[in-house]
């Protein structure tokens, strides 16, 4: 059977652009779909062609099938990419392509629907001789089975979706007491994420290790395994570094869990790519337990892309995954066998994504002001975004995957850290500085890890101050906007035809009879206190002070345009400023208010202290509830008048899937509630209003 002809990408972000990338190198006409929020998209303007699915809301776009199949059948598709997330995993999806006479690349309807209930899936490879992590047993269990079970396997153990993936919905419970909110709040959000609110509970293995091992299988009866990866640096569940090989492994162990995972493939009936998931005890590697099987190309193949050739000689050469889910997909038999197959070096990837550690990694947003993703030698980026781009919290926030091989791990890891360091997404906060740091703790340089080792760990890997240098920095924009038409700063030597000047011509601050004067600038980052920060020109550039005394150095006076515009004309887009601070160079990127360096990035303004201090909310302080990211109100516990306890909890927020609590922050009564389940809201937006009890008033 030949190769398809055109294929449509059923997703977005940066999997729709890196399946696109594949089909553009084979010659297969991509087809492109989006909602109305994506109408101006990456992935929309590097396919072949696009069609417009519906409104902004993911239910009448990227998860309605019908509109998918109809995008099929207007662009000529032949065959459908699902991507990961979305209905990638979605059996009813894959069985309506096959109706529709469109391939599906991805595996046959009947091993998703088995795989992706978790019940079923523990039993069926449990046959097949793959050990299992012991829990509870059978399907639709009640609220009160659940906690039965649970205690009869002893806390601490998992709730887990048995629908789901990537974390949303499962629980860690070390309490027995609390395990009715938690199995509540688990189906919430299972229901919310996946349609369906099964839950299963396992036993928790303390600290332990989460290793996948990347299968491929074709319709002609082969299957074989391209090695293991490393998923364990995880925050609630959600893997953010993965790599391969693990260092954990021996080659004996290795070989058995990889024979565990094409025999639980074969036991489903597998066709294309998959994973199979194991916990293993970091303290004794070969007791490994299954645990999923994900039916679907995995958001890491990146870094097994890297370290698997099927030609000893080409080191690092790669083979591409999605060129081999199209082939298999296409009816082509794998040319190669097991023995064929050879890991070579190290890759590393990590999970950029649209949150704001210093804000206890709560979902952000905004427009793409700048960006600068790395490459180069070992470096790759795979990315959906674009100068411009709007991340807003409707879907998943993952905005791009930054990965680096090297012939060994050390390598890997020193070119990934720098890579991050490159990485700028300017006007929205992203997690690049924490993984930057992560990846230079001790354990993580050691290989000692395990999925408990971040949430240890996040409290000393998160700076919540705003660096010096942000602050240095945004005064050097401010004296290029005072002086958008000419060089100031250096003073310039005698002039050659009369070789005096006038030191009253010189726009650097020089006067009679004293060094040149300070120029004072307010300056605000939101949710951080005002900073006083003083310039003047000096003979080697302009000086910057804060009032601790710390000082810097902006060279020649203004910063240097990166770009566009000029030396000594206003900056027509995003430009770099330059700063010498406690002798580094660092550099800025800033667009409008915005600055941004390793990853993160900050809205600056001026602040007037005394207007901050007369214009102010109604309610402020602990008394006035507020969303602590923009999203969407999923519940309301309470009505205004409503007496609630200190700490109890009153609405949840919900964005980019994943839920935020609101709980009282003292006893007292509700006198203002504004929202009510669906309202959408901004961050920082007043929610409700808890007025004190008498008692506790002061």
């Amino acid at each position: 059977m030949s190769m398809f002809d055109t294929v449509l990408v059923a997703n977005r972000g940066e999997i729709a652009v890196r399946v696109i990338r594949t089909l553009r190198t084979l010659g297969v006409r991509s087809v492109a779909v989006f909602s109305d929020a994506d109408a101006d998209a990456r992935h929309v303007r590097e396919a072949d062609t696009a069609v417009r699915l519906g409104p902004a809301p993911a239910a009448e776009s990227y998860l309605s099938a019908e509109r998918l199949l109809a995008a099929a059948a207007a662009s000529g598709a032949q065959a459908v990419h699902p991507g990961y997330g979305f209905l990638a995993e979605n059996a009813a999806f894959a069985a309506a392509c096959a109706d529709a006479g469109l391939a599906f690349i991805g595996p046959p309807a009947a091993a998703i629907d088995l795989m992706g209930d978790k019940i079923r899936a523990k039993e069926t490879v449990r046959k097949a001789g793959v050990p299992v992590v012991p829990g509870s047993s059978g399907s639709g269990l009640t609220d009160a089975q659940l906690i039965d079970a649970a205690r009869e396997i002893g806390t601490p153990v998992l709730l887990k979706p048995s629908a789901g993936g990537g974390g949303k919905g499962m629980r860690l419970v070390r309490d027995a007491a609390l395990l009715g909110d938690e199995i509540a709040a688990a189906r919430r959000e299972a229901r919310a994420s996946f349609g369906d609110d099964t839950l299963l509970v396992e036993r928790w293995v303390d600290r332990p290790r989460h290793i996948e091992i990347q299968v491929l299988a074709d319709a002609h009866g082969n299957v074989v395994h391209l090695g293991e990866r490393e998923c364990s640096l995880q925050r609630r569940h959600q893997k953010i570094i993965e790599e391969a090989p693990s260092v954990l492994l021996d080659e004996a162990t290795r070989a058995a869990m990889g024979s565990a995972a094409v025999e639980a493939a074969r036991s489903c009936g597998y066709v294309g790519a998959g994973t199979v998931e194991f916990i293993v005890p970091g303290d004794d590697p070969a007791s490994y337990y299954f645990m999923e099987m994900n039916t679907r190309l995995q958001v890491e193949h990146p870094v097994t892309e890297l370290v698997v050739s099927v030609d000893p000689a080409a080191a690092g050469g790669g083979l591409d995954l999605v060129e081999w889910q199209l082939r298999v997909a296409s009816g082509e038999p794998l040319p190669f066998a097991q023995d064929d197959i050879t890991l070579t070096g190290h890759a590393v990837e990590a999970r950029i994504c649209a949150e704001d550690p210093s804000r206890g990694f709560l979902p952000s947003g905004g427009t793409v002001l700048a960006l600068h993703e790395p490459s180069g030698d070992g470096v790759r980026t795979d990315s959906g975004l674009s100068e411009g781009t709007e991340v807003g919290s409707l879907y998943d926030p993952m905005l791009s995957k930054v990965i680096a091989y090297g012939p060994d791990r050390a390598t890997a890891l020193r070119k990934l850290r720098g890579a991050l360091a490159e990485t700028v997404t300017l006007g929205v906060p992203t997690n690049a500085g924490f993984l930057r740091r992560l990846l230079a703790h001790p354990a993580v340089v050691a290989g000692d890890i395990d999925t408990g080792l971040v949430e240890r760990e996040a409290e000393n890997l998160v700076d919540p101050d705003v660096p010096a240098e942000v602050y240095l920095a945004a005064a050097l924009v401010r004296v290029r906007r005072a002086h958008p038409s000419r060089p100031a700063g250096r003073l310039p030597t005698t002039t050659a035809a009369a070789g005096w000047l006038d030191p009253f011509s010189v726009p650097n601050g020089w006067r009679l009879g004293g060094e040149a004067a300070w120029t004072v600038h307010h300056l605000r980052v939101p949710g951080h206190e005002p900073v006083v920060v003083r310039t003047r020109p000096g003979a080697e550039g302009i000086e910057i002070q804060l009032p601790s005394g710390e000082t810097a150095w902006g060279p020649g006076g203004l910063p240097p345009v990166s770009g566009r515009g000029g030396l000594g004309e206003p900056p027509a887009g995003p430009t770099t400023v330059t700063l010498h601070h406690q002798d580094r160079t660092h550099t800025f990127h800033h667009a409008g208010d915005w600055l941004g360096q390793d990853g993160h990035a900050w809205h600056v303004q001026d602040h007037d202290p005394v207007e901050a201090a007369l214009s102010g909310a109604a309610h402020t302080g602990l008394d006035a509830l507020t969303a602590p990211m923009p999203g969407t109100v999923t519940v309301v516990k309470v009505a205004t008048g409503d007496e609630v306890t200190a700490g109890q909890s009153l609405l949840v927020v919900e964005a980019m899937k994943m839920e935020h609590v609101i709980s009282a922050p003292h006893a007292g009564t509700v006198t203002e509630l504004d929202v009510t389940p669906g309202t959408t809201v901004a961050m920082d937006q007043v929610l409700a209003v808890v007025t004190p009890a008498e008692e506790d008033a002061s």
